[in-house]
C-alpha cells in the first residue's frame, strides 16, 4: 500500500514477461479497434498504464472467474533481455512495466527504457526500439513503467505515426514511435525526441539525477510529462515542472511549477515533482498531478511554510495548464511522503464525480474531483514538534476518515526470535522519539511509522 520510487510493485525479476491465460485464446486481443475510437474506449483493453487514463484499473472481461481461475496456464514466456546486459546498472534495475493492449498489440519497457511490440495471443515480437540510453552513466533510478499510447483522429488511413507509442526515458527525452514500426515520428520535436532536461534547471554535475519514469499522460492532443528528481542529494535539485506538448509536433504548449516560491528562496530549493503517474479526465479537461516532497527531503528549514504544492494532488486545466484546485496530504513534509499512486477518478455514491488519493500514510482522501473539497471528512489535528535548531514543523497535519494502517507502535508490538531480542528493541524504542504519525527527525533519533519505503 504504501510505495516509493524505488519500490513502487516491488518487483525484481526484470527480464521477462509472463502471460497466465485461460485455454489458449485470448479473446480481448481478438476485437479489432475501431479507427474513430479513442483508446480508453477500445473493447476490453488496457490502453493506459492504470487501465484507462483515470486510473481505475477495472476491466469488464469476463473470462477468467472464480469458478476457472485454477485452470490458468502459462500460455507463452517472452524474454526483455535487460538482465544480460553488462553494466553496473542491473543491482539497482527493476521491471515495473505495465503493458498496455492498444490496436491489437502490447507495449511494455525494460528497465532500461527498451520498446516492445508483443502480439499478445503468441507473445511474438512484432518490433522493438531501442532509445540507446547511456549505461555507463549513474542513475538516481533504473526503472519504466511503461509507455502511453495516442491516436491521431485527424490522420488519413494508413498514415505513419497515426498511432503513436511516447515513452520518458533515465536520461529524461521524451519520444514518440509508429505504434506500427516503433520507428521515431520524425514530425515530432527533433526527429522524433525531446529533451526534457531543457529548462528545468537540472544541476550538471549529475544529470542522471532528472528522469523520467512513469508513462506520459495523453490528454486530447497532448502529451503530459513530469520528472523523477533524486532524493537525499542536495538541495537544489531542480525545477519539479509538469509540462505539456503537441502530440503530433512535440512544441511545448503549458508549463506548471509546483513550488513556485522555490525559485525565491535562498539557497533555491526544489523538486515537488510528479514522478507516479498522472490521471486524465478528458470530459471535464482535467489532468490531475500527485507531487512528492521539496527537497532536501528530511529538513525543511530552508523551505518555511507549508510548501505548496508539495505533496499533493492538484487538478489543472488539461488543455491550458492553469491551476483548478489542490490539496495538500502532508505539510512541510520531513518524511518523504510522496503522493505516490496514481489519482483514481470514479463517480462517487451520489453521481458526484471523484477522486481517490492513496498515500504513503495509510491515509486515503475521497475528494470531489471538480473543486478538491472533501467527500469524506478531514481534520487537521496538531502533531509532534521539531526539536531541531533551524526547523519549523507544521503545527497540524490532515487526517482522512480512512486511514489503513496503526499510526503509533507500543512496546507490546515489538517481537524477536528471541527475548533478548524483544528486549533490544525496547530499549531502542524507549531511547528514540516515537509520538506516533508525524513524529519528527531528531537528534535524539526518531521512530518513524508509517516508513516511506514501507511495502
Amino acid at each position: 500500500m504504501y510505495f516509493t520510487k524505488k519500490n513502487i510493485h516491488a518487483v525484481r525479476v526484470f527480464s521477462t514477461l509472463l502471460l497466465l491465460l485461460f485455454s489458449s485464446s485470448l479473446a480481448l486481443a481478438q476485437q479489432p479497434a475501431a479507427a474513430s475510437e479513442p483508446p480508453a474506449a477500445i473493447g476490453d483493453g488496457w490502453n493506459s498504464y492504470g487501465g484507462d487514463p483515470g486510473g481505475t484499473r477495472y476491466s469488464t472481461a469476463s473470462q477468467i472467474s472464480r469458478e476457472n481461475v485454477a485452470q490458468l496456464k502459462v500460455a507463452w514466456t517472452f524474454h526483455t533481455g535487460a538482465s544480460q546486459l553488462e553494466t553496473k546498472l542491473i543491482r539497482k534495475a527493476a521491471f515495473e512495466s505495465t503493458p498496455i493492449l492498444f490496436d491489437n498489440k502490447l507495449f511494455l519497457t525494460s528497465p532500461f527504457d527498451k520498446v516492445f511490440a508483443l502480439d499478445p495471443a503468441t507473445g511474438e515480437k512484432v518490433w522493438d526500439f531501442d532509445p540507446q540510453v547511456d549505461l555507463t552513466r549513474n542513475y538516481s533510478e533504473v526503472a519504466s513503467r511503461g509507455v502511453s499510447a495516442w491516436r491521431d483522429a485527424k490522420a488519413k488511413p494508413g498514415q505513419p505515426c497515426a498511432l503513436r507509442i511516447f515513452l520518458g526515458t533515465l536520461d529524461a527525452r521524451l519520444i514518440a514511435l509508429d505504434a506500427e514500426t516503433g520507428r521515431p515520428c520524425t514530425d515530432f520535436a527533433a526527429a522524433g525526441t525531446f529533451d526534457l532536461s531543457a529548462d528545468a534547471s537540472t544541476t550538471p554535475e549529475w544529470r542522471g539525477g532528472y528522469q523520467v519514469t512513469s508513462a506520459p499522460a495523453i490528454a486530447n492532443d497532448l502529451v503530459i510529462t513530469g520528472s523523477s528528481i533524486a532524493d537525499n542529494w542536495k538541495v537544489d535539485v531542480g525545477r519539479g515542472i509538469v509540462r505539456a506538448w503537441g502530440a503530433r509536433t512535440g512544441k511545448l504548449r503549458w508549463t506548471w511549477d509546483p513550488i513556485p516560491w522555490a525559485n525565491t528562496s535562498n539557497p533555491h530549493t526544489g523538486a515537488g515533482n510528479a514522478w507516479s503517474t498522472l490521471s486524465v479526465d478528458s470530459e471535464h479537461d482535467l489532468v490531475f498531478i500527485p507531487t512528492g516532497s521539496a527537497s532536501p527531503d528530511y529538513f525543511g528549514g530552508l523551505r518555511a511554510g507549508d510548501n505548496k504544492w508539495a505533496n499533493s494532488v492538484v487538478a489543472l486545466r488539461a488543455s491550458s495548464g492553469e491551476f483548478v484546485w489542490g490539496f495538500q496530504v502532508v505539510h512541510h513534509d520531513l518524511w518523504d511522503y510522496d503522493v505516490a499512486s496514481q489519482p483514481t477518478l470514479f463517480t462517487w455514491k451520489d453521481g458526484t464525480p471523484a477522486v481517490v488519493i492513496n498515500t504513503k500514510m495509510g491515509h486515503v482522501f475521497v475528494l470531489n474531483r471538480l473543486t478538491g473539497a472533501p467527500l469524506l471528512p478531514v481534520e487537521e489535528r496538531p502533531v509532534p514538534q521539531s526539536d531541531i535548531p533551524g526547523e519549523k514543523s507544521f503545527a497540524t497535519q490532515p487526517f482522512s476518515t480512512i486511514s489503513l494502517v496503526p499510526e503509533k507502535i507500543a512496546l507490546e508490538d515489538l517481537w524477536g526470535k528471541s527475548p533478548e531480542d524483544v528486549k533490544w528493541c525496547q530499549e531502542k524504542l524507549q531511547a528514540s522519539r516515537s509520538e506516533g504519525i508525524f513524529t519528527p527527525p531528531s537528534l535524539k533519533g526518531s521512530v518513524v511509522y508509517p516508513g516511506m519505503s514501507a511495502a
